[in-house]
């Protein structure tokens, strides 16, 4: 049998390789990731003859365009984590770093670990893109609400609480009423500059130009609002300048979150599962899309406690002679965007509070017994995903006659 070792980095990969007997078959070579070098390994990987694995470490997008193609080549092709080959074999005080030791260690590794290596299999292309979505999302999320705070810190200058006075949520399009009435009423004095009859005729108008409901009582509310408000700033056309800009990069940020979160959900949509978790209490338009993105196949974990892993929320038993720890952390070495996601579930739950929900009459006992807030949302997180992982692989195996 023959082991190979691939040290993965940006459009590169070291390659090692060596026989049963840890003998290096070839010296280690680099290969670039791209289609005629990439060819080429895959025809001398098949031209060892003997029984041939390869492995590498899970590393981000960069270890896929090699990945996949030695599994198109028919080689079977193992993609671990990082974590368990940094802890492997270190006996060694001189801690040497190179690519060529690295990929000498991953042919090593798989040598030891020859009939436990799991097989790397593809996503399929409709979860690559809807997981792919789902981290520009999140990447969109974060980056909007830094544009947001930075907005607000503006209009405390110009016009403080205006993003106070509207209480509309976002519409599917990502705007805003607040924010679209920031953007022409971007100071206190260009309410209270007008009399109160001439603001409501302009605020009608506004309305009606923006798609918005006008009440004559919110206009009062807003003329009263402003007129008692101080701007810091002077009414000047560089502060108009400065809000204009930050409410042009605000309102970008949400057209974009919502295109991709109508995009994520048109291809959730398309996935097998998605009437089945749709149908799960906690989990709306947003949140699902974002489970089955984050989670993928469950059928590609072995086990209810795999997926629990996977998540980062499982508290290994800890017992050393007479001691046996009851109360342990969350690993937190899986996913941090599923653990968002569940926390954000769990959140819909206690703001629900469904009596007859399973999830959430565990996590009202764990409260009841005085159980830290934390821990009974992770305890909770933790019942719903083995609920979710027998709910949503037993459809699927349904769906496919197995």
């Amino acid at each position: 049998m023959n082991a190979v070792g691939i040290d993965v980095s940006k459009g590169k990969s070291m390659i090692a390789i060596m026989d049963s007997f840890r003998v290096e078959v070839l010296s280690p070579f680099e290969v670039q990731h791209n289609d005629s070098e990439l060819k080429e390994l895959t025809q001398k990987l098949r031209g060892l003859g003997d029984e041939t694995r390869a492995v590498m470490e899970y590393t981000g997008n960069y270890h896929a365009v090699i990945a996949r193609a030695l599994h198109e080549a028919g080689i079977y092709t193992s993609v671990v984590n990082a974590t368990l080959v940094h802890n492997y074999g270190n006996n060694s005080l001189r801690r040497a770093k190179t690519d060529k030791k690295d990929a000498l260690k991953l042919a090593n590794y798989a040598l030891d670990h020859w009939p436990n290596l799991p097989q790397y299999i593809p996503e399929e292309d409709i979860r690559l893109m809807l997981k792919s979505c789902y981290r520009q999302y999140e990447q969109y999320s974060k980056m909007r609400a830094m544009l947001k705070n930075n907005l607000i810190s503006l209009l405390d200058q110009t016009f403080p609480e205006v993003n106070r006075l509207f209480r509309s949520s976002r519409r599917a399009d990502g705007s805003e009423k607040w924010i679209d009435f920031a953007a022409d009423f971007w100071h206190c004095q260009c309410v209270c500059s007008l009399s109160q009859e001439d603001f409501a005729d302009r605020y009608r108008q506004w309305c009606k130009e923006n798609g918005y409901n006008f009440s004559v009582s919110k206009a009062e509310d807003i003329y009263s609002a402003a007129c008692n408000q101080i701007g810091l700033m002077p009414q000047r056309e560089t502060a108009n300048i400065l809000v204009q800009q930050a409410t042009s990069q605000l309102r970008t940020s949400s057209i974009a979150l919502a295109t991709l979160q109508q995009e994520m959900q048109s291809l959730a949509a398309s996935l097998p599962e998605y009437d089945m978790v749709m149908s799960m209490f906690g989990v709306g338009p947003a949140l699902g899309p974002q489970l089955m993105a984050e989670i993928g196949d469950v059928r590609r974990f072995h086990s209810k406690k795999a997926l629990v892993a996977f998540a980062g929320i499982d508290a290994p038993p800890y017992q050393s002679g007479t001691i046996n720890a009851r109360s342990r952390r969350i690993t937190k070495r899986g996913s941090s965007s599923l653990r968002r996601t569940l926390f954000l579930v769990m959140s819909v739950l206690l703001q629900r509070a469904p009596l007859d929900e399973p999830v959430y009459q565990f996590m009202n006992r764990k409260r009841a017994e005085g159980k830290p807030y934390r821990v009974y949302m992770m305890a909770a997180a933790n019942k719903f995903l083995r609920i979710y992982y027998s709910s949503v692989k037993a459809y699927l195996e349904g769906e496919d006659g197995t």
